[in-house]
């Protein structure tokens, strides 16, 4: 059963998190702008969708705490290093061992002919196990926070179940961002089965229209798929349409918001800055449209600047940037 509204944002106020889902190292080609195969300087960076978001929630004043596993390496321990510098807690971050290893991704600055080319094979984050969730006290926080990635492989999709029945049996809402990623997957009807089973549990759902009319089983039928989970089972759904803006949707209200302009130099980061700055912003007491708004600013400052993590935005560079632009127009 969702939470109410009320109660809902009264736990997020406390703005204390539990992310569950991969830290990973980021190459970027030097300077902004070069193509992969043509770059011999590149810059390092923490990366990773759920990191990314811890670092997005710490920026806006919020705690943050990681629940993977990393490498017992070098990389996971420059994953652990950076968690550290980020003021991330990773008391509950795990070391593999043996062949595992975390994910790179190495992106280009760019807009034009973008690639970005990521190494998952092996993935460390994937051997998270249920003995991992089962250790950690769900009552202290304020939200369980994961993205779609989680679910892609066994025992990650076990363990992840298990913390959100353990976080619900503690009264932990939970926050889920569908990211899907087809790579990760064994096959697209295993991943729709699999997330609409992960929806029905949730809280707040975000995702675009792609991924919703994915879980539907039909594009056309995403927006209604929507709306069902907010009818249903879901406080706040909200269904993002890239250019178009989003739909944000609960029990009594649809609100239609447009995206802010940015001087883009590439397409990743944005959804993780929006998920950090939209629970951020309901977490200091905004209301639901401001929240959007804002997540939507992290968004479009994210994909400005070089970086995932290190772009995401402080409080005071998202107050200047809403000084500068004004709210989007439909």
């Amino acid at each position: 059963m969702a939470h109410t509204l009320s109660s809902l944002y009264s736990r997020l106020a406390e703005k204390n998190f539990l992310v569950i889902g991969r830290a990973g190292m980021d190459f970027y080609p030097q300077p902004a702008g070069a193509k992969i195969e043509e770059a011999t300087r590149f810059f390092a960076a923490l990366g990773g969708s759920s990191a990314n978001i811890c670092v997005a929630i710490t920026r806006h004043g919020g705690k943050a705490a990681l629940l993977t596993r990393v490498a017992d390496d070098a990389v996971g321990r420059f994953c652990l290093n950076q968690l550290d510098q980020y003021g991330v807690d990773r008391s509950l971050v795990n070391n593999e061992g043996g062949e595992a290893r975390n994910s790179l991704a190495v992106s280009e600055s760019r807009i034009e002919d973008h690639q970005t080319v990521i190494y998952r094979n092996g993935a460390a984050d994937f051997q998270m196990t249920v003995d991992d969730v089962a250790s950690v006290d769900y009552k202290p926080y304020s939200a369980l926070v994961t993205t779609g990635t989680v679910f892609a492989a066994e025992p990650s999709r076990s363990a992840a179940f298990q913390a959100f029945e353990l976080a619900r049996a503690a009264g932990v809402p939970l926050i889920f961002d569908v990211d899907y990623r087809p790579y990760s997957w064994a096959s697209a009807q295993q991943a729709s089965e699999v997330y609409s089973r992960a929806a029905a549990m949730c809280e707040i759902i975000i995702g675009n229209d792609v991924e919703f009319g994915f879980m539907a089983g039909d594009y056309d039928k995403g927006l209604e798929k929507a709306r069902d989970l907010a009818r249903t089972t879901a406080s706040i759904v909200i269904y993002k349409m890239g250019e178009k803006g989003a739909i944000t949707i609960t029990a009594d209200e649809e609100l239609r918001t447009g995206i802010y302009p940015a001087n883009a130099l590439k397409p990743t980061g944005a959804g993780d800055s929006f998920m950090g700055g939209f629970i951020a912003s309901l977490g200091n007491g905004l209301t639901l449209k401001e929240a959007v708004l804002r997540g939507s600013a992290c968004a479009a400052i994210v994909v400005s600047r070089v970086g995932c993590a290190p772009a995401m935005p402080t409080v005071s560079e998202l107050e200047e940037f809403l000084s500068t632009h004004p709210d989007p127009t439909l």
